[in-house]
């Protein structure tokens, strides 16, 4: 039996052992925000992988956005070196999950198996990728002891809010620097017969219209912001919209509407604020004098990130010269430049191989419309052969009964596996 046959066999095997590592990650909360559970989880996946002979750290990350001795922002990072020296392949999977929402018709965090999937938040965002990891790690070093390198498993914090508590701030510590780790796969949930080779850039920011404050019956005294925040968005409707959606970019991005450049309006509120739910009265009578908008401008490679902050200005300069007493101010919240591996990147064809010889066809290459952890491993830990591959469906990922197939996670294993035979097995000389 060829060393391919025996690894797939091996995590074949494994299968029981895969659905009930999920359902475990599962059924540990990790709701980000606002950051539960995360040391709870972390020290599961401490137990397992010291099990499996890995050497493990458990890394607070101290200061980072969102860290609190309330909600402290854990991370866990595990190393199995082989008997020779080698490459080092990472796993980088983030540990954290998004709110429930409503519209669910089982327990978000049961784990439940029901037609060949597991169910629950999280299930392919993505502990589901997370569980093959292991699971592939584990097959792989029984199967091939005598390895050369060293393989990397790493939980990691916040990903669904930036990852600053999580691999950037491994990543500005060193942990994700080329000379200790060559080679890195994020099991996200872009389908088995997928390579993700990178994502788009975001620019957030917050835009704040000015007024001034008078009696709701008398507003002629006043300025109401609510009124210029409408005259903004009407600019946009006319001509911001318009011209994103005639961008068009060479870069893979799915699904296919997401290869334009594209602008959603996250939230707007103007006036007083909002009472709480048991509050009764009736607001009060005023002209709100100030309205905020928060944006979100998912940008193309195509497109330079100051140009995309100059055509928002722009924008709000041509409502300027149309309306007396148009004031404001722009603060940048977030920025994200486009990050995208090349197609002939050791790790890219490597995975390739293994999901054609998992699978019996060539991968597809994609980009991912919203960004993930690999915008901290490109940019601040400067490695560039970096992938996201993992089972699951993405258009699943945030919604109610969420699900990752079990069988895709089987082969997704397998693929992860042999990969690692390929990176990490000396060649007999």
């Amino acid at each position: 039996m060829s060393m391919q046959d025996q690894l797939k066999a091996a995590i074949t095997a494994r299968r029981d052992d895969l659905i009930a590592l999920t359902q475990d990650l599962i059924r540990i909360p990790t709701l980000n925000p606002p950051g539960a559970h995360y040391l709870e989880i972390c020290e599961y996946l401490d137990r397992r992988l010291l099990g499996a002979g890995f050497e493990t750290e458990l890394i607070r990350a101290t200061g980072a956005p969102g860290d609190s001795d309330q909600y402290p922002r854990w991370n866990i990072v595990a190393r199995r070196a082989g008997t020779d020296a080698g490459d080092c392949v990472h796993f980088n999977s983030h540990i954290d999950v998004v709110e429930v929402g409503h519209g669910w018709t089982v327990d978000p965090f049961g784990g439940e198996v029901i037609d060949g999937k597991i169910y629950g938040r999280g299930a392919c965002d993505m502990k589901g990728g997370l569980a093959a990891s292991i699971i592939a790690a584990e097959a792989f070093v029984e199967t091939c002891p005598d390895y050369a390198g060293a393989i990397e498993i790493s939980g990691t914090a916040d990903e669904e809010s930036g990852g600053f508590g999580g691999v950037a701030y491994l990543a500005e510590r060193g942990y994700f620097d080329p000379a200790r780790v060559q080679h890195v796969i994020i099991p996200e949930p872009l389908n088995k017969e997928r390579i993700c080779l990178g994502h788009r850039g975001v620019w957030w920011a917050e835009l704040e219209t000015k007024g001034e404050i008078a009696h709701g019956s008398m507003p002629f005294l006043g300025d109401c912001a609510v009124r210029h925040m409408g005259a903004v968005v009407a600019e946009m409707e006319r001509s911001l919209f318009p011209a994103l959606a005639a961008r068009r970019t060479d870069m893979p991005v799915v699904p296919d509407g997401a290869r334009q450049s594209t602008l959603n309006i996250n939230s707007i509120h103007g006036g007083e604020p909002e009472q709480a739910l048991d509050y009764t009265g009736l607001p009060s009578p005023c002209v709100p004098d100030r309205c905020r908008m928060v944006i979100d401008r998912r940008f193309l490679i195509e497109e330079d990130i100051t140009e995309v902050e100059a055509e928002f200005r722009a924008m709000l300069a041509r409502v300027g010269a149309a309306r007396t007493g148009f004031d404001y101010d722009l603060r940048e919240l977030h920025r994200v430049l486009p990050s995208m591996t090349d197609r002939d990147a050791p790790i890219v064809t490597t995975v390739a191989r293994a999901i054609e010889a998992t699978l019996g066809h060539p991968p597809d290459y994609v980009v991912s419309p919203g960004t993930y952890d690999q915008k901290h491993i490109d940019r601040i830990g400067r490695l560039k052969n970096c992938i996201a591959y993992g089972p699951g469906i993405l258009d699943l990922a945030h919604k109610p009964d969420e699900y990752v197939g079990i069988d895709d996670m089987v082969q997704a294993a397998q693929v992860m596996a042999l990969s690692l035979a390929e990176l990490l097995v000396p060649v007999d000389p």
